[in-house]
């Protein structure tokens, strides 16, 4: 099994897209899971959701359960399943409810303060 650890992510993070602050928070979380990649969770209370559209798109993780996708939807861009948040995720990592994570490609960022 691939060991995952949630930890509060130090200071104040900021996701941004096409330019416009999507969220700021000093709450998010980091997920380590094995060998990958850190990905920081933003609390959905810190995320201006109106910029966000759900998508169809949803995964499966044996380790975190059933993923939904949002797309972001600015002025003049949309990026398809930019953001993911596991709504009933297993109880191991039940902290990452009522999180959204972001995919980090050229239009979208995600970064400490």
């Amino acid at each position: 099994m691939t060991e995952i650890r949630i930890r509060k992510a130090i200071g104040t993070w900021v996701v941004r897209s096409g330019g416009a602050v999507l969220g700021e928070s000093t709450n998010a979380l980091e997920l380590s899971e094995g060998d990958l990649a850190p990905v920081i969770y933003f609390p959905r209370n810190d995320i201006a959701m109106v910029l966000l559209d759900r998508s169809s798109k949803t995964t499966q993780c044996p380790y975190k359960g059933d993923a939904n996708y949002f797309s972001i939807v600015n002025k003049s861009t949309v990026t398809e399943n930019a953001a993911w948040s596991y709504e009933d995720p297993i109880e191991a990592v039940a902290e990452i409810k009522d999180h959204l994570a972001f995919v980090l490609d050229d239009s979208v960022k995600v970064e400490q303060l």
